[in-house]
């Protein structure tokens, strides 16, 4: 049978202490032991089922994190108080002083200003490369490498990585491949295509709401335990929790995340159908000019379609602004940054959720000024949407 994530999620069933359709939110912040055995055994890791201290971990997160693993295919998941909180740890548990990243050049900026300004303050080093060419990467690898890092589909430039290509050579070099499939939920299954470890931000399509911030790392249940050791755990030690209430929120929304992204997926195929018929330039991984398309294509499950996000580029960045501007005006959508949200958003990301990387870097990787990223939303009629934008177009001259 194959693998659907919605189904494996929807599997999972947690009762309420009294009986209630959620399981009971865990809100405490430390637990009693009935012996002291067994308080020592939980400080080891050998006291399967029993809380120590909700930083370490607790039953709301649990619940979320078993969730997550099941929606991944992987043997566990540890839940994190945001995107950041998950990346972070994961590359400082898999890296030591001297060792070396190779990373994709396109990534969210906040991912990317980690690696660039912070990890060379511990001698971490990281070269960026082109993702999408598997010789590139091979031959940006040392004998010092130890993490090869991308997104299924990059922030902003929505360029698509050949996971099992980069599995191999992973492999080949014994590497971990570390994959952020925060625009790709249920649509992609890294862990499945040779990902070792796969970290979302909670945060984006996954609560799918705009108020909770989180992350999460799923993997095998060695490297979660090493996350979570109370000794040298990069998760327990630099303490990124996520609240017990923002996790049984985030296993809520959980629940209706397939039907969401199906819809975030129809409308963005039709917008970025009608924009690059229009003469705009479209970028989106379901469109026959992508030139990913054919192994995009091959690498999700149909059924949720090629996701929300998609790009289009105006020009120049006073025309960006002045776009995005009317249609917050005309009600269709917000000038925000983030993504996954019920509204559409869309914001200029080399002037925001990419302005961390260098302007002569954002040249070389084809971020242009004039370049607008939608994270399309739910919207009832998307055709009434397309035209209230196209009639803003017109207006400004775009069109």
């Amino acid at each position: 049978m194959k693998f659907n994530p919605a189904d494996k999620i929807q599997d999972l069933q947690y009762f309420g202490e009294f009986g209630g359709v959620n399981p009971s939110i865990s809100d405490s912040s430390t637990y009693t032991f009935l012996s002291a055995k067994t308080m020592f055994d939980t400080f080891e890791g050998n006291a399967e089922g029993c809380y120590l201290y909700s930083r370490h971990s607790s039953p709301s997160n649990l619940y979320l994190g078993q969730a997550l693993a099941a929606m991944e295919g992987t043997e566990t998941a540890n839940v994190a108080a945001s995107g950041m909180g998950a990346i972070t740890p994961v590359l400082l548990q898999l890296c030591a002083a001297s060792d070396h990243i190779v990373s994709s050049r396109t990534i969210y900026g906040g991912t990317y200003a980690f690696m660039k300004n912070f990890l060379p303050k511990l001698n971490i080093k990281t070269t960026y490369v082109d993702i999408t060419k598997l010789d590139v990467v091979e031959a940006a690898i040392t004998p010092d490498t130890k993490v090869l890092y991308c997104e299924t589909v990059s922030n902003p430039l929505l360029e698509v990585a050949d996971i099992e290509g980069l599995s191999k050579i992973a492999k080949k070099h014994n590497l971990k491949l570390v994959v952020d499939n925060t625009f790709s939920p249920l649509s992609v299954a890294p862990a499945k295509m040779g990902a070792d470890v796969v970290i979302h931000s909670l945060t984006k399509f996954i609560n799918g709401s705009s108020d909770t911030v989180g992350g999460v790392t799923c993997g095998t249940q060695e490297f979660i335990d090493q996350l979570r050791n109370v000794n040298d755990g990069a998760s327990m030690l630099l303490g990124p929790t996520m609240d017990s209430l923002r996790a049984a929120s985030v296993l809520k929304n959980l629940r209706t995340l397939h039907i969401r992204i199906k819809q975030h997926s129809h409308n963005a195929m039709y917008l970025a159908e009608r924009f690059e018929q229009d003469g705009l330039k479209t970028v989106y991984p379901g469109l026959a000019s992508h030139p990913s398309h054919e192994l995009y294509k091959s690498m999700i499950n149909p059924e949720y379609g090629f996701g929300g996000m998609l790009t289009i580029d105006v020009g120049t960045l006073d025309k960006a602004n002045e776009i995005m501007e009317l249609m917050q005006h005309r009600n269709l959508g917000y000038l925000a940054v983030s993504l996954g949200f019920y509204k559409t958003l869309f914001s200029a990301p080399g002037s925001s959720t990419s302005s961390e990387i260098p302007l002569e870097e954002q040249k070389e990787m084809g971020l242009t000024d004039g370049l607008i990223r939608f994270s399309i939303g739910l919207d009832n009629d998307i055709e009434r949407t397309y035209n209230m934008m196209k009639d803003c177009m017109k207006e400004l001259g775009i069109l």
